[in-house]
C-alpha cells in the first residue's frame, strides 16, 4: 500500500475526527461506516488507527461510540485505564456485554443516513 502525503494524512484525521464529533449520545457507529462518509471506504482500520491517538484533543472526540461492524469493543485497549471505553458507553445508556453493544443494529448510527452531505 503505498503512503499518504502527510496532508492527506492530516486530512483523514480532521474528518474522522468532525464525523466522530456528530455521533450523537446514546448512540454508536462503526469504523467502516466512518470512514465510507468521508469518501475512504475500505480504510476502517486506519479510522481505528486516527481514533486511537484522540485522546485529549480539544474538543473532545467521542471515540468510544465508535466499535467494529459487528458492535464489538475492539478499540477498548487504546483507552486510558481511568476511562474504559465500555464504561463510557454505560454512562451514555449503551448497554454493553460481553465486550459487544446490545442491540446493535437499533443504536447503529450510519453517517451516510443521518447526515446531510453537500
Amino acid at each position: 500500500m503505498a503512503e499518504m502525503p502527510e496532508t492527506s494524512k492530516k486530512q483523514f484525521q480532521v474528518d474522522v475526527f468532525a464525523i466522530t464529533r456528530l455521533i450523537p449520545e446514546g448512540r454508536v457507529s462503526s469504523y467502516g461506516a466512518i470512514a465510507a462518509s468521508i469518501g475512504s471506504s475500505g480504510a476502517a482500520r486506519r479510522v481505528g488507527w486516527v481514533l486511537s491517538g484522540s485522546f485529549g484533543t480539544t474538543p473532545p472526540v467521542p471515540a468510544h461510540r465508535v466499535v467494529n461492524r459487528l458492535g464489538l469493543l475492539t478499540g477498548r485497549m487504546h483507552f486510558p485505564e481511568n476511562m474504559p471505553m465500555e464504561n463510557l458507553l454505560r454512562a451514555e445508556g449503551v448497554e454493553v456485554e460481553g465486550n459487544r453493544v446490545v442491540n446493535f443494529d437499533a443504536l447503529h448510527w450510519d453517517p451516510i443516513v443521518e447526515c446531510e452531505f453537500d
